[in-house]
């Protein structure tokens, strides 16, 4: 025995395996779904658990459906907006045109202390 591991070739939580250590496994049932690029995903569901609408796609992460004719459209990607942008949707350009003045009308007072 080399480097005394003497368990070698087992892994943490390695027991006996089979249903009469784990108990027996719940009925189950595949639901497939289907995503807007074709893939099929088959995910299994124990029979009384609620089925949900959506699934996400494993390959592409897209939305799936259960109608494989109809599957949900790929959802809306909103492009990276600046901060100037979110602050151009809260202000007009009034509004900023004000909050400059008083700025630096602040800071021409400031100046002149100084």
């Amino acid at each position: 025995m080399v480097g005394g591991n003497a368990i070698r070739g087992t892994r943490v939580g390695a027991g006996p395996s089979g249903e009469s250590e784990r108990g027996e496994s719940a009925p189950r049932r595949r639901i497939s779904y289907w995503c807007a690029n074709g893939h099929e995903a088959r995910p299994s569901f124990a029979l009384e658990a609620e089925i949900p609408e959506e699934w996400d796609c494993p390959r592409c992460g897209l939305p799936g459906g259960q109608d494989e004719q109809n599957p949900p459209a790929a959802p809306r990607t909103e492009p990276y907006k600046t901060h100037l942008a979110y602050v151009k949707e809260r202000r007009s350009d009034a509004d900023g045109e004000a909050i400059l003045a008083e700025a630096l009308d602040r800071l021409r007072k400031r100046r002149e202390i100084i």
